[in-house]
């Protein structure tokens, strides 16, 4: 599981037209799984998230978490965070996970995340065409992937 994650001072996403997430302060959270990923990923990937100190306490250093500053997340599905462009110039994606195991575990990091941000999560839909907006707060941008955790 891999999770592409930006501090933002606001963010959203749109689909036909339609805003379906939108938060203030918070981290904007693109999130890509594979046909490998389980429980114990989402265990890891939640806890990492809620807990990344990004945030500037009263000194002015990043070191608070979004749990502290009770800010809340948009979590959007991003099956292109394992695109392979190692051959050619058309990514494969053949290390995403197919809809039928991804969709249960974006659905259960969001609930995970849920239950520890106190439903501050907003969403996207699976497999939508999305149109996201947002203003990168630093910028601070940061990569967390399950499989490899020092990267």
């Amino acid at each position: 599981m891999r999770a592409l994650i930006q501090r933002v001072s606001t963010a959203s996403v749109e689909i036909e037209g339609e805003t379906t997430g939108k938060i203030g302060r918070g981290l904007l959270v693109l999130l890509g799984i594979t046909q490998d990923d389980k429980e114990t990923d989402i265990e890891w990937i939640v806890k990492k998230i809620s807990q990344l100190r990004v945030f500037r306490d009263e000194a002015g250093k990043m070191n608070l978490s979004v749990q502290d500053i009770q800010g809340d997340i948009l979590l959007i599905s991003q099956f292109t965070l394992f695109a392979d462009s190692a051959k050619g110039n058309r990514p494969s994606y053949i290390r995403s996970a197919h809809p039928d195991i991804a969709i249960p575990l974006y659905e259960q990091t969001i609930r995970a995340l849920n239950t520890v941000l106190d439903g501050r999560v907003s969403t996207g839909i699976f497999g939508a065409d999305m149109k996201v907006s947002l203003i990168n707060d630093g910028p601070v941008t940061i990569m967390l992937d399950s499989a490899n955790p020092g990267l």
